[in-house]
């Protein structure tokens, strides 16, 4: 099965190796097996790399977030208002800090995967 440049390349190292003695054997061996290596290389087709695997959903867009941050602004109007109106400036401040931090949970929460 062997082609002709390979039986070749064979008797050329055999025939280095019986001129040259066994204490160049390793080196002979070795640049035969490198030969063989990159003809094998040269008369294969390319490897088909494994496809990859899908992005994780939370990597994709995320049309969620997007609702989560329209309904936050839009609620936001009359929870300020009743805030503003039965605590004062302390509870607007409150009431938009529990806003962001709903939004930050959840951005925080989707970014893990």
């Amino acid at each position: 099965m062997a082609t002709d440049d390979v039986r070749k390349d064979l008797r050329a190292a055999v025939a280095a190796r019986q001129e040259l003695g066994p204490e160049y054997e390793a080196e002979i061996i070795e640049g035969f097996l490198e030969r063989l290596d990159a003809q094998r290389r040269a008369t294969l087709p390319e490897p088909v790399h494994a496809p990859q695997p899908p992005a994780h959903p939370s990597r994709e867009r995320d049309p969620g977030g997007l609702a989560l941050a329209i309904i936050s602004i839009v609620a936001a109007i009359p929870i300020t208002a009743i805030a503003a109106d039965m605590i004062g400036p302390f509870g607007v401040v409150v009431s938009w800090a529990g806003l962001v931090g709903i939004n930050l949970a959840r951005s925080v929460s989707r970014r893990r995967y």
